[in-house]
């Protein structure tokens, strides 16, 4: 049996550990943090339970597809609710557009906000429908060593069709007038990592997923996501070894033959690195064995960071329903502030998750939990400051917006931010969200998930193929798993041989 290592218990590395175990391998987790999920741990205090980072759930088929390799269910492990409405948009005070759970619902969203739009969403979503079966069964699942990975049929015949040669802006612009049904259509991008005349209109595939699968949640939060997946690794025997960050690898002929903790030495026969890339190839390899320099890394393009507060407030606050997404400034001067002139920005947009609504567990009866998050570009500089001057921002805009004024009920506030992310996560510049999705950095050409030089060590997670997000995490995960089982069996053949 071989004795495999993974490092990092996120939805990549989890999802990476549990093919590793199916497959026969001897399974060890070198955890940072004392507790497993990365970006989606959760905290308790006060009688509030916060999601610490992802709260979407969205594009649910790839959850039950990760689920069924393993003859599982989504709801062997937890509970999930469509939530209905899925999201809100405030445009301006007592300005909201909220998007139904039915697609019945959505057309005519569409329709009474600007006329003729609903048949041109039904043409959009036709469209959608196509990159995402394409984009979803077969691109994402690839590697990406080489471009002729993708050189299949119907891939090529489909191509025109995929939009990525267009911006997700000009594509959506080409069916809408509507300002508000513009921004519905782009906000995706924001959390992509570009401005959205910047990044392919392939992606407009997030537009269909959310809308024709719905908006979901997990009862008792993300995080039971992550304790799911804990549960079913820990069923095909995968060993969790929490509070033991890997410090050094070591390197012989070729190979990495063992990692060190201040635990000690384990030895091992391959390796999936899910911790954040840079820093596995800054930190904890010699410069040799290395993909990329510091050059390299310096001239990626990152998606946001982001600046969150987790608030617990005495009692229930109106005008908020689970997703909220505050839209009353404009959106293209703080996507330039983030990508552009990157700066603290100066009228941000943000968005509030209010899984009390949802969830009587995660506060105190007739209290509400709020998670409120800024994006802002990484790497910024973080202070106490800082993050106070935001905080009276968001509040100041929830009341001139929705009428509610929290502040003098507010029983628990915690922020949380870029010095926290290098902190907890090692994260290149504080990034929250990994590589930004553009052209230039799709497939191919984002950082390659093996190492050039070593050849048992593959590396899983949003900065490596296929991108940021819970979904592409669970899938990055699997690939990397697939690839070392392909090495160490062609090893093995060898050694026979």
């Amino acid at each position: 049996m071989n004795s495999v290592s993974v490092i990092g218990s996120g939805f990549s590395g989890m999802a990476s550990a549990a093919f590793l175990a199916k497959a026969g391998c001897e399974v060890t987790v070198l955890e940072k943090n004392d507790s497993v999920g990365g970006r989606a741990r959760a905290f308790s205090d006060s009688g509030f339970l916060f999601d610490m980072g992802p709260s979407w759930y969205w594009m649910p088929d790839v959850f039950e597809k990760f689920f069924a390799n393993f003859g599982r269910k989504p709801e062997d492990y937890y509970k999930l609710i469509q939530l209905d409405p899925g999201f809100q948009i405030y445009f301006g005070k007592g300005d909201v557009m909220q998007v139904p759970a039915s697609m019945d619902g959505i057309y005519d969203l569409f329709e009474r906000t600007e006329k003729g739009a609903a048949d041109k969403l039904r043409m959009f979503m036709k469209e959608g429908r196509y990159k995402y079966d394409v984009g979803m069964s077969e691109l994402v699942y690839r590697p990406s060593f080489s471009w002729t990975e993708f050189m299949r049929y119907d891939v090529i015949k489909g191509a025109a069709r995929l939009h990525l040669l267009r911006s997700v802006r000009s594509h959506v612009h080409q069916y809408f007038r509507n300002e508000r049904l513009k921004a519905l259509m782009e906000f995706p991008s924001l959390f992509l990592g570009a401005m959205a005349h910047q990044i392919p209109a392939l992606y407009t595939l997030m537009n269909y997923a959310a809308f024709s699968m719905g908006t979901w949640y997990p009862m008792g939060g993300m995080v039971r996501v992550a304790e799911a997946m804990q549960e079913l690794a820990s069923e095909l025997g995968v060993n969790f070894r929490l509070s033991e960050p890997v410090t050094q690898m070591q390197v012989e002929g070729g190979r990495v033959t063992a990692l060190h903790t201040a635990q000690g030495r384990v030895a091992t026969d391959g390796v999936v690195a899910a911790a954040d890339y840079h820093h596995v190839e800054q930190a904890l390899l010699p410069q040799e064995y290395r993909n990329y320099n510091t050059g390299y890394w310096q001239g990626r393009t990152m998606a946001p960071s982001c600046l969150l507060f987790y608030v617990g407030v005495r009692r229930r606050v109106e005008g908020l329903i689970h997703h909220n997404l505050f839209f009353d400034r404009s959106i293209d001067t703080h996507a330039r502030e983030i990508y552009e002139d990157p700066q603290w920005p100066s009228e941000p947009l943000f968005y509030i998750c209010c899984p009390s609504k949802t969830d009587p567990s995660v506060a105190p009866a007739g209290m509400e939990n709020l998670f409120i998050l800024v994006p802002v570009a990484p790497g910024l500089e973080d202070t106490d400051d800082m993050r106070a001057h935001y905080r009276k921002v968001v509040l100041n805009r929830l009341k001139e917006v929705t009428g509610e004024d929290i502040e003098k009920d507010i029983i628990y506030s915690r922020s949380y931010c870029i010095n926290d992310f290098v902190a907890d996560y090692n994260a290149y510049r504080g990034n929250a969200y990994g590589l930004a999705n553009t052209l230039k950095q799709t497939a191919v050409l984002k950082p390659t998930l093996r190492n050039k030089k070593l050849s048992n060590l593959f590396y899983a997670g949003q900065l490596t193929v296929p991108g940021p997000g819970v979904p592409p995490a669970l899938i990055s995960g699997q690939i990397a798993a697939q690839q070392l089982l392909k090495k160490i069996k062609s090893q093995y053949h060898e050694a026979v041989i």
